[in-house]
C-alpha cells in the first residue's frame, strides 16, 4: 500500500519542472510505483480530479467550506484564514500555513510532530468519497468532519495537496496529455492506444489500470459503455461557406441549434441524458426521458442532439432558459410547463451493443434515421447533402430567420471523434469571432453595483503548461439580472479576496465576442481581446473546452493576415 506522502513527495517535483518531457517521465515514475487498486485513484488524483468525469459522485466542497474546515481544524479564526488566502493566492499554502501555526499550538495536530503517522492514497480517496456520498441534514458537518480529519492526520505538505485536492485544483501542471504519454511510458504501449481508450471510456484511470494490466491487448478491447458518456465531437468556426465547400468537398449540412447539446443513452425502457459537461441531467428532463423512450425503436443506443426551448412564438427562447432546466432538482413539473424542450436528433454513437463511432457520417446517419421515430418532443433533424454554396446559403438563412444561430457544415466520410475540435465539423454563424475563456478572478462593482461581481477576468488555456493564462477582463453585455445571478453563482468558488479583487477558482466558462486580438505585456497568455463583450454564460461546457493559446496566436496570424 501506497503513502500518500510519496505521492506528495512526487507532486512536489512534478510542480517545480518546467518541461512537458520531463514531468512525463515523472508522472510515468508514479505509476509504476503504485498498485493496481491505487493507479486510477492517482491518475485522476494528478489531473486534480477524485472521480472520472462521467460519474455521478461529485465531491462538490467549494472554497467556502473548505476554508470553514481549515478554520476549525486550525482553531484560527475564519477571518485569519482568509487573510492567509489573500497573502498565498493558494488553498494548498493556506492550508500548511494555518495548520502550521496550529500545530505549535495544539496537540491534537500529532501528525505534524510525528512523522511516522502515515495516510494510504487509499485512505484519502475513501474520505473523500466518504465526502462526496454526505447528503441530508448534517452532510455540511460531516465533510466537514472528514476534512478535519484528513489534516489532522496529514504531515506539513500532506496538507497543501489535501487542500488542493478538496477544491479539484492540483495546481502542479498535468493535463490529458502529460498523463496519456505517462500511461504510455510506464506501460510499453502505443500513445494513439491509450488515447483511443481515452476516446471510449473517457476515464484515464480505467485506461491506466488496462495498460498496466493487460497490455496493448486489453486496451484495444475497450469499448462504449451504456451509462458511461464519452466526450462530445466538437467543431471549429470556418469563415465562410465557400471555405468550407472548397476544404471538404461535398458536405452534410445541418442547422445550427440555438440550444444545448445532451447526450442519450438507452437500456431497454432505461433512459439517461448527460450534458455537455456530463452530468447526469436525467431527472431534470422527465419529458425529454418520456419522449425519447417512445422514440428510439432500438433496445440499446447512445446518441447525441441538442434540446432547444420554444417559446409560445415557436421560436427558441434564451440559452440561459435551457439551463434553468438542467439545472433544476425541484419542482421540475413545473419548470417543464413553463419551459417546455424539444430535441434535434444529428448523431449515433452506438446501436445495439455495437459502436458506430468508426463508421462515415452517411452511414451513422442511416442508422439514426432508421433507429427513431419522430414525435412532437423528439426528430432527427434535416440534413442536406451538397456542394452547392447556394444551396447551403439559403439553409443557413433559414436557420437564423427561425431564430437559431445558423449551420454545421460536416465532412460526409468523417467519423465521430469523442472529443475533438478539427475541421470534419464547421460551424457557420454571423456573429462577430467568438472565444471560449474560463473566468479565473472578477472585481465588486460601484455605486448600485457594489454587491454585485461585475468584471470578469479571463483565460486561456495553455497545454504545454497546463497552466490558465490571463487574456484580459470581460464587463460589457452584462445586465442587472445577470450580476446578480453570476454573484451567486461565483459565490461558492472564490478562493481568495484583496480588495475589490477577487480570485476564483476556474470552472466557469463565458463565450466573449471581441473586435480583434491585440498583443500585450499585461496579461500572462501575451494577448489581449480588443472591446470583449459577454455572449453567453457557458457553464454547461467543461474546462476541457476553454480556448487554448495556439487558438488565441492562430487567430492573431490569421487577422493580421
Amino acid at each position: 500500500m501506497t503513502s500518500f506522502r510519496e505521492f506528495c513527495r512526487i507532486c512536489k517535483i512534478i510542480e517545480e519542472t518546467t518541461g512537458s518531457l520531463d514531468m512525463t517521465g515523472f508522472v510515468s515514475e508514479l505509476f509504476s510505483l503504485v498498485t493496481s487498486e491505487e493507479l486510477p485513484i492517482v491518475t485522476h488524483f494528478v489531473m486534480g480530479e477524485i472521480f472520472p468525469a462521467w460519474s455521478d459522485e461529485e465531491v462538490g466542497l467549494g472554497p467556502g467550506l473548505l476554508l470553514n474546515a481549515l478554520s476549525r481544524s486550525s482553531g484560527l479564526p475564519l477571518k485569519e484564514i482568509e487573510k492567509i488566502v489573500r497573502e498565498t493566492g493558494d488553498v494548498g499554502k493556506t492550508a500548511v500555513k494555518a495548520l502550521g501555526k496550529a500545530s505549535k499550538e495544539q496537540v491534537t495536530f500529532s501528525s505534524f510532530l510525528d512523522s511516522s503517522v502515515e495516510l494510504s492514497i487509499i485512505e484519502v480517496f475513501e474520505r473523500f468519497r466518504n465526502i462526496a456520498h454526505a447528503t441530508g441534514k448534517g452532510s455540511q458537518t460531516s465533510r466537514i468532519k472528514h476534512l478535519q480529519y484528513l489534516f489532522s492526520s496529514a504531515s506539513a505538505e500532506e496538507v497543501g495537496y489535501i487542500a488542493r485536492l478538496a477544491i479539484e485544483d492540483m495546481r502542479i501542471g498535468v493535463g490529458e496529455g502529460i498523463v496519456r504519454d505517462a500511461i504510455a511510458k510506464a506501460f510499453n504501449v502505443p500513445v494513439a492506444s491509450v488515447e483511443r481508450g481515452y476516446m471510449l471510456t473517457n476515464d484515464m484511470g480505467l485506461v491506466a489500470v488496462t495498460a498496466k494490466e493487460g497490455g496493448n491487448e486489453a486496451l484495444s478491447d475497450l469499448g462504449l459503455q451504456i451509462g458511461r458518456p464519452i466526450k462530445l465531437m466538437l467543431a471549429q468556426v470556418t469563415p465562410d461557406i465557400e471555405t468550407a465547400i472548397k476544404d471538404l468537398g461535398v458536405v452534410a449540412a445541418e442547422w445550427k441549434f440555438d440550444g444545448a447539446r445532451v447526450q442519450i443513452h438507452k437500456k431497454n425502457d432505461d433512459i439517461s441524458l448527460y450534458s455537455r459537461r456530463l452530468e447526469n441531467i436525467t431527472g431534470s428532463l422527465p419529458d425529454i426521458v418520456s419522449a425519447v423512450k417512445k422514440a428510439i425503436k432500438a433496445d440499446s443506443a447512445i446518441l447525441d442532439g441538442e434540446v432547444v426551448a420554444i417559446g409560445e412564438d415557436g421560436r427558441p427562447r434564451p440559452f440561459q432558459e435551457i439551463l434553468k432546466r438542467f439545472r433544476r432538482k425541484y419542482n421540475v413539473q413545473d419548470k417543464v410547463r413553463h419551459i417546455p424542450l424539444t430535441l434535434n436528433l444529428f448523431d449515433i454513437m452506438y446501436l445495439n451493443d455495437e459502436s458506430l463511432i468508426e463508421l462515415p457520417l452517411q452511414e451513422r446517419r442511416k442508422f439514426l434515421v432508421a433507429s427513431i421515430e419522430n414525435n412532437d418532443l423528439v426528430r432527427v433533424d434535416e440534413q442536406l447533402i451538397t456542394s452547392d454554396s447556394l444551396q447551403i446559403n439559403n439553409m443557413y438563412e433559414q436557420a437564423l430567420q427561425a431564430g437559431h444561430e445558423g449551420i454545421m457544415i460536416k465532412n460526409p466520410g468523417s467519423p465521430y471523434s469523442p472529443g475533438k475540435r478539427g475541421k470534419n465539423w464547421l460551424k457557420k454563424k454571423p456573429i462577430m469571432e467568438t472565444l471560449d475563456l474560463v473566468v479565473i478572478g472578477a472585481e465588486w462593482g460601484y455605486g448600485r453595483r457594489t454587491s454585485f461581481l461585475g468584471s470578469y477576468a479571463l483565460a486561456c488555456y495553455d497545454p504545454e503548461t497546463g497552466r490558465f493564462l490571463s487574456v484580459g477582463k470581460v464587463a460589457t453585455g452584462i445586465s442587472d439580472e445577470q450580476l446578480a445571478e453570476l454573484t451567486e453563482l461565483f459565490r461558492e468558488h472564490i478562493i481568495s479576496e484583496s480588495g475589490i479583487s477577487v480570485e476564483i477558482r476556474p470552472h466557469i466558462l463565458f463565450e466573449v465576442a471581441f473586435e480583434e486580438i491585440q498583443k500585450s505585456i499585461n496579461y500572462g497568455s501575451g494577448y489581449a481581446l480588443r472591446f470583449p463583450r459577454l455572449v453567453r454564460i457557458r457553464d454547461d461546457k467543461s474546462l476541457e473546452e476553454v480556448d487554448t493559446l495556439e487558438r488565441l496566436e492562430d487567430m492573431y496570424r490569421t487577422q493580421r493576415k
